[in-house]
């Protein structure tokens, strides 16, 4: 089976996520994507981050129409910091007859060198980089350098160009402006039942 795996805060999920993550499933013709909430984002240590519990429900309401697309609990079972190669490997694990097919935007991959264990990363899976607003390039000499061979297992996909971030939902919902269309109504309604980021 091609397992896609898209990793993320997703705080909130929103349908820039979904868009770009069908675009991907029909691309690398993938079974399945798998949404990894990270449990605490090691990069993201500056910043106050929404309780695990929540991200994931709204991850799963997000994807509760979409047969092809699945919550998973990997990196919020785990203790201590989210590492994508802990993710990989827990995933290599319990699905042992998968090739998984890591899923980021080319910013993200353009900082792999950086990650924990990133040629242990490359060995586990195929990398798949999203073009996405601000980043539609990447340096894979720079990458070889700092990680030999890594460019093979890096694949560039072009995804609709749809400029929605977390940080500038959770900004107009502090501001008191409209989130419809930007989320799956199912995560508006909880965004509004638990209120989130309004304080």
């Amino acid at each position: 089976m091609r397992i896609g795996v898209f990793g993320g805060t997703f705080d909130p999920i929103h349908v820039g996520h979904l868009i770009a993550a069908e675009e991907v499933w029909v691309r690398m013709r993938l079974q399945k994507v798998l949404f990894v909430p990270t449990g605490r984002p090691w990069l993201k240590s500056d910043r106050a981050v929404t309780a695990a519990e929540h991200r994931l429900t709204m991850v799963r309401l997000a994807v509760a129409s979409n047969s092809r697309f699945e919550a998973s609990t990997v990196d919020i079972d785990r203790p201590g910091p989210s590492y994508t190669v802990d993710t990989l490997s827990d995933l290599g694990r319990q699905l042992p007859n998968a090739e998984l097919f890591f899923i980021a935007g080319l910013d993200a991959v353009a900082d792999m060198p950086r990650w924990r264990e990133p040629a242990r990363l490359v060995e586990m899976c195929q990398i798949v980089g999203m073009r996405r607003p601000g980043c539609t390039d990447l340096n894979l000499a720079c990458i070889d350098e700092a990680i030999p061979g890594a460019s093979r297992k890096i694949m560039i996909v072009d995804v609709p160009q749809i400029d929605i971030s977390a940080s500038d939902i959770r900004k107009r919902v502090a501001e008191g402006l409209p989130i419809r269309y930007l989320v799956p109504e199912a995560v508006e309604d909880y965004i509004k039942r638990n209120g989130l980021y309004i304080g």
